[in-house]
């Protein structure tokens, strides 16, 4: 039964249920769900049947039975209810306007640099200008400003970085994934649990529980498994556009750039000539996978996109690991005034690149 132990093919069949299931109106949900949920109990009381059954019946069940599931999620959740925030909800809407206040403490002289910090690191765009917005949207920089994989994955990278010197023994593996799990998953609602978001926490979240258990960690599976997770959690987030942007992404970068990538003369990894190229086809794998939904979505297409990310995601980075490095430091009463003019200057620099791509 090597095919139901495919968590690609799950994860598709389940989500071409959630798919269904949010074609089925509010009023039928209820029936629905409540006809679905016996059925979903069929495989476990006739198991010793199915396992004794040809191998082709029981895949076939055991697809079956993950679509119905899916089916399940989606109307279930579609059924009207009351829902509250919960404390921990709150307690993190608390915690990011405490950050939010501590970055305006920080005395930076241009006034763009801490509004710029409050969008890329609590996803508060109300203090950018107008003249800003429309900036990084003429430019094709909107990514930067929706809070998605990109941040998560540089503060991962950021956090990596940091716990380095703790070596690679199992112990400090599990104290990196506790933290990493705590603290991207506060920082995940924190910021509002946007489903680009929540798609990279789960992802990175589910390669760290693979590589404290030791089994191998193929990035496919890892994304459907994140696909799987994220369904079941919330399958109306299926409706979304920045659910959707999120996921052709990374199929453009697991499917297309890995060709692009190889196009390139073999050589050193650290060919500067082939650090650009292997950005470049980043930046195409992912926008010609995007790029289609976009235009019709929104009826525009960033054409300077591969310009605005070859220099403003190094940029970006560059910025927001200062000004963590600034924030961490500050609460101590540690910062030292030369970090505040890098973060300030970095802030500064990447609004002109973005002004300049713009006017082009």
């Amino acid at each position: 039964m090597a095919d139901t132990k495919s968590i690609e093919a799950l994860s598709a069949v389940f989500t071409a249920g959630v798919v269904a299931g949010t074609l089925v109106s509010a009023r039928l949900a209820g029936p629905v769900s409540a006809v679905l949920f016996p059925l979903l109990l069929l495989p476990l009381l006739f198991r010793e049947k199915l396992r004794l059954s040809p191998e082709k019946w029981a895949v076939g069940v055991c697809w079956l039975a993950f679509l119905l599931l899916g089916l399940f999620c989606a109307t279930s959740r579609a059924v009207p209810g009351i829902e509250e925030p919960s404390a921990l909800q709150l307690w993190a809407l608390k915690a990011a306007d405490a950050l939010r206040a501590r970055i305006d403490a920080l005395p930076f002289r241009a006034n763009s640099t801490a509004p710029l910090l409050k969008a890329f690191l609590t996803a508060d765009r109300s203090g950018l200008e107008a003249r800003t917005l429309a900036t990084f949207r003429t430019s094709g920089a909107s990514h930067l400003l929706a809070l998605s994989g990109l941040h998560m994955g540089i503060l991962y990278v950021l956090f990596d970085k940091l716990t380095l010197p703790w070596g690679g023994s199992r112990t400090a593996a599990i104290i990196r994934f506790v933290l990493f799990g705590l603290g991207g998953g506060f920082f995940t609602l924190m910021t509002g649990a946007s489903p680009s978001i929540v798609r990279a926490y789960l992802f990175i979240l589910i390669g760290e529980i693979l590589r404290v258990s030791g089994r191998p960690r193929k990035s496919s599976r890892v994304l459907c498994l994140a696909l799987l997770v994220q369904l079941v959690l919330d399958p109306s987030v299926f409706r979304t556009v920045g659910f959707q942007l999120s996921y052709l992404a990374m199929a453009g970068i697991f499917l297309l750039y890995p060709v692009l990538e190889s196009w390139y003369p073999a050589g050193s990894r650290w060919n500067p000539f082939r650090r650009i190229w292997q950005a470049s086809a980043l930046a195409i794998s992912c926008q010609l996978f995007t790029g289609p939904l976009a235009w019709l979505r929104f009826h525009s297409f960033p054409r300077h996109f591969l310009l605005t990310n070859l220099l403003a995601i190094p940029v970006t980075s560059a910025l927001l690991s200062s000004a963590v490095a600034a924030l961490m430091l500050d609460t101590l009463h540690l910062c030292p005034p030369f970090l505040i003019t890098i973060t300030d200057g970095l802030g500064r620099l990447l609004l002109w690149m973005l002004q300049v791509i713009a006017s082009m």
